[in-house]
């Protein structure tokens, strides 16, 4: 088992970080823009991909549709290249840091009396930021002084900026599911500060079910609808304080708190497992063991996340979106099971998390 996927944290295309759909209200002029920013973004060059915003708000494209239409749009096209193999993770820095700085560009929106105070800010150790900025950015055209914390905010530092600028809601961007269970602890955490939580980004699911499921007071599936909402009128007070159980009693089992608690042990036992029972792993190189030891942490981090919120498609949906990025690079989907079988004997006593694995072979099998 060597998978290579192991960068899935530090891509703005991975699962769950970058798939989204295009905006139904997106305008149709922007397209033609959009395939001179790839361009742009394919040659590495900053100076052009600047020109293209310039270009494209001087024919008329209006600035928030640069912004989400032409940028955003190019941002997710990054995630489906890298996910076909047709772009390194060099040249999807690379693009990010160009469509940064295209945002940089856009002309600023200074409202006179702003509609309200938002802060928009990643969820603890999320480091996808673009889309949040993209909120951010709109929500600012918007009419909105907003806050704007950017990437990987410790939960504790977000509540003492709440205190000190009383936002009248705070929007919450995570795109990968194994951050759902600290996403929950900043949504509490928030509430319990008194302001109410929007949150946004594919962590939550395509529908906002993982939004509704941890308590967060509205969810948006994009900028336009997280802007749209907020415009409608104010978000629900939060209810009052309570614990992380009262929304998820199924972890009265305690297998997510064993299963998250172990997984350290959990990589090490089945990498050792796979090392004595298959011949060819023992041959491997010391970057493919440290590649393979990385590739069973993130599946454990996408079990114990399942276990979080209850929900097998989290898991499935990974291993399923991993063997499509494998079948790209020439290794068989096949390459998955054993590392499976191995952890599924380590975890002998968690009934959901077994049940999880099954689930996850049993959707890899209709793909062989």
């Amino acid at each position: 088992m060597n998978l290579h996927t192991a960068d899935v944290d530090d891509r703005a295309g991975g699962h769950h970080a970058g798939a989204r759909p295009s905006s139904p209200h997106a305008d149709e002029r922007a397209a033609h823009w959009a395939d001179r920013l790839w361009s742009a973004v394919l040659a590495g060059d900053t100076h052009a991909a600047v020109d293209v915003v310039e270009d494209a708000l001087g024919a008329g494209l209006d600035t928030e549709a640069v912004l989400l239409d032409v940028i955003g749009a190019v941002q997710r096209r990054v995630g489906v290249e890298w996910a076909a193999n047709r772009m390194s993770v060099a040249g999807e820095h690379t693009a990010t840091a160009i469509n940064d700085r295209a945002i940089a560009a856009l002309p600023v929106h200074r409202p006179g009396a702003p509609r309200g105070r938002v802060t928009v800010a990643c969820v603890d150790q999320e480091w996808h930021a673009l889309p949040a900025r993209l909120v951010a950015e709109t929500l600012r055209l918007r009419g909105w002084q907003v806050d704007y914390l950017g990437a990987q905010v410790p939960t504790a530092h977000l509540i003492g900026h709440i205190h000190r600028t009383g936002p009248d809601a705070v929007c919450l961007s995570s795109s990968l599911a194994t951050r759902l269970p600290l996403a929950h602890r900043a949504i509490t955490a928030v509430q319990a500060a008194g302001a109410p939580v929007m949150t946004g980004g594919l962590a939550f699911g395509a529908d906002g079910r993982y939004a509704r499921l941890l308590g967060a007071d509205a969810w948006a599936p994009d900028a336009r609808a997280a802007a749209d909402r907020l415009a409608a009128g104010p978000l629900p007070r939060p209810a009052p304080a309570h614990q992380v159980i009262d929304d998820l009693p199924h972890l009265g089992d305690q297998e997510y708190t064993m299963v998250a608690g172990s997984s350290a042990r959990l990589v090490r036992d089945t990498f050792h497992a796979l090392q004595e029972r298959f011949a060819f792993v023992r041959d491997y190189t010391d970057e493919q063991r440290e590649r393979t030891a990385e590739d069973l942490a993130h599946i454990v981090e996408f079990l114990t996340a399942a276990l979080y919120v209850d929900a097998p498609e989290i898991f499935t949906g990974f291993l399923v979106w991993t063997a499509d990025v494998l079948s790209a690079r020439g290794v068989p989907a096949q390459a998955l099971m054993p590392g499976l079988d191995l952890l599924e004997e380590q975890l002998r006593d968690f009934p959901r998390a077994r049940d999880y694995i099954d689930a996850g072979r049993g959707a890899l099998t209709t793909r062989l």
